[in-house]
């Protein structure tokens, strides 16, 4: 089967395809004839060098986390009638694959009527998205903040706050965004290009993915006694905060670890939004599909931010798109 492999850390040319053998399930586990893969910008922050250790990866490698297919074949203690049925799973590792393996457990039935590719988009962000939501507590009637707002998890948040009833600004950079942030429901949309882009804005509630000095900027429109929600570094760092001001004005701020699951946890929370999104409450923002060779015009498009939406891979020449 082919694979796309980072070779070594550099830039987007370091991925390439190559041949490698097809999988074996071992004792509970599946092997998925993969139809799409989610990519996420921090596999080419990886893919790069960033954070290697941390991540404990090394090259050669294959990147991504989580795939959509259909069950080819079961290992000793899995049950049969997983075979044939259209799932998605998260697998750690490895799913830049025509076929990967995956823990039978992690195995999620695609609702019935969801398309593999709003499936596939939702594998990392809609977890996100949903456990963000629930621990903020958003109420009717208050004012919700969100940056960057057309990102992955971000645009799903737009939907979620704006279906319970709140206020929402998405802040965002670039007219392609800002009509995108609107199309999904955001009833005001700020360019946070423009320095002054927090006037005007008293938050009851940020969700924040960006990070840096964006994200610190942020605060000047939380409201005294705000929930934050601090879950990305799409800038290259966490946001700079001053726990003492935090304190004085009574903002609770969360961190990424309120979307650490455990992967039972992560199994329910992404089982939730295939349903959400199977009911059309929710419905990912797809920028492209690109074959399984084209890994690393891929990561070249994330980084270079010039999609509006996630980048799919897919194992199927006429499914790129």
């Amino acid at each position: 089967m082919r694979v796309a492999q980072v070779t070594r850390f550099g830039g987007p040319e370091v991925i390439e395809t190559v041949e490698v053998p097809d999988p074996v399930p071992g004792p509970g586990e599946a092997v998925i004839e993969v139809t799409a893969v989610d990519t996420i910008f921090v596999e080419t922050q990886i893919r790069a060098g960033q954070g290697a250790d941390f991540w404990g990866m090394v090259p050669p490698y294959v990147p991504g986390g989580a795939a959509v297919g259909i069950v080819k074949a079961t290992g000793p203690g899995v049950d049969d009638s997983w075979q044939g049925r259209a799932v998605a799973a998260r697998t750690g590792t490895g799913s830049y694959a025509e076929q990967i393996l995956a823990p039978a457990e992690n195995l999620v039935p695609l609702p019935a009527g969801l398309d593999p590719y709003t499936a596939a988009a939702l594998l990392h962000d809609g977890p996100t998205a949903m456990g963000l939501f629930a621990n903020a507590e958003v109420k009717p009637g208050q004012s919700v903040l969100i940056l960057p707002a057309a990102g992955g998890a971000s645009s799903l948040l737009v939907q979620l706050a704006k279906a319970a009833g709140a206020h929402v600004t998405g802040a965002v950079r670039g007219p392609r965004k800002r009509d995108a942030v609107r199309e999904l429901g955001a009833d005001t949309v700020v360019d946070y290009s423009d320095p002054n882009w927090t006037d005007g804005i008293e938050a009851d509630v940020i969700f924040e993915g960006v990070g840096g000095e964006l994200g610190r900027t942020a605060l000047n429109a939380a409201a005294d006694n705000a929930r934050v929600a601090a879950f990305g570094v799409a800038s290259g760092s966490f946001a700079p905060y001053d726990e003492t001001d935090l304190q004085r004005r009574g903002i609770h701020r969360t961190g990424i670890e309120q979307v650490q699951f455990a992967p039972d946890k992560a199994r329910e929370m992404l089982a939730a939004a295939l349903a959400e999104a199977a009911a059309g409450r929710i419905r990912p923002l797809i920028a492209q599909r690109v074959r399984l060779e084209e890994a690393a015009a891929a990561h070249a498009s994330i980084e270079a931010r010039s999609v509006v939406g996630k980048t799919l891979l897919t194992t199927s020449p006429g499914d790129a798109a």
